[in-house]
């Protein structure tokens, strides 16, 4: 299963890859493969500066070894060998009328001493993070997600947007970090699901990313914005930035595992301001999103 996962996952990037340089037009990723000491590696491609994207990464990665300590405080285990690979994508444009999204799917595997796999499991996801709503756009991110998940159990769209609401809540700030989408995580096997059935469902969502992004940022990368509303989304960055590095999962297990820093972090914006105290005007379209933000909404 795991080397199954992990071609897929190389395949993926590069239809992913090429299917955002289409969309940019006029930059294209700029590739890094590392290894980790500890055991794996990666493949890092980075988005920079280009017409729709000011930054943005997809990586690849697959690693392996000794289960660190937090790790095994985490997963209430002793010491253990573990595998797990995932690809892991966030795109910042340029222009505040274009979400940011970010997505992922990985494979987890741990081993007795014999390297027998006593645990495994799939988890992943995918949520759109817009700085101007436009609920058309909320309701296409959403029905695709919908569309991949009913194929496999019609349970499994509402189950895991709730999961995805649940999980990207800024508790902090006591708001959601953008407009939600999928989030699934410890897809085990059981009498319904065997790993193959999880396999599927996880590729089928995969698949469906570039359906649910692109056509999003072709009917808005070309509309006109002002610097105010530039300034807006640096200071929604701001939020975006304060849910990576304090809440989310992925980058605690990534700084946890000795995990490459430029590539745990290639997630942060290149332009974010914080400012004291900010409030939107009364009645604006800034004011429109973070009211939303404020209580997940059903968008289908």
């Amino acid at each position: 299963m795991k080397n199954k996962f992990y071609q897929y996952i190389q395949n993926l990037q590069d239809q992913i890859c090429k299917g955002l340089e289409d969309v940019d037009g006029t930059t294209k990723f700029r590739e890094d493969i590392w290894e980790r000491p500890e055991g794996g590696g990666g493949r890092t491609r980075v988005i920079e500066n280009g017409t729709v994207f000011e930054k943005g990464g997809v990586n690849i990665s697959a690693v392996h070894g000794k289960l660190p300590d937090s790790m095994q405080k985490l997963f209430n285990v002793g010491e253990a060998d573990f595998f797990a690979c995932g690809l892991s994508l966030v795109l910042h444009p340029k222009s505040p009328m274009v979400p940011t999204v970010h997505a992922n799917w990985r494979y987890f595997e741990m081993y007795d001493d014999n390297g027998n796999v006593i645990q495994q499991w799939f988890g992943g996801g995918q949520d759109l993070t817009p700085y101007y709503l436009f609920e058309e756009d909320a309701t296409h991110f959403h029905q695709t997600c919908k569309t991949a998940c009913d194929k496999h159990n019609p349970d499994f769209y509402p189950k895991y947007k709730k999961q995805c609401d649940t999980y990207f809540w800024n508790a902090h700030r006591n708001e959601a970090r953008g407009i939600g989408g999928l989030f699934f995580d410890y897809c085990k096997a059981t009498e319904t699901m065997s790993m193959e059935n999880w396999f599927n469902f996880v590729t089928e969502v995969g698949n469906s990313f570039l359906e649910a992004y692109v056509p999003i940022v072709e009917k808005r990368k070309n509309l006109s914005y002002i610097p105010e509303q530039r300034t807006w989304q640096e200071i929604r960055r701001g939020r975006y930035v304060e849910f990576n590095l304090v809440h989310d999962k992925g980058t605690l297990f990534g700084l946890k595992t000795n995990g490459r820093i430029e590539s745990i972090l290639m997630s942060l914006p290149p332009h974010v301001q914080w400012v004291y105290d900010h409030h939107p005007v009364s009645g604006s379209e800034e004011e429109k999103l973070l009211k939303v933000l404020e209580k997940p909404k059903n968008w289908i």
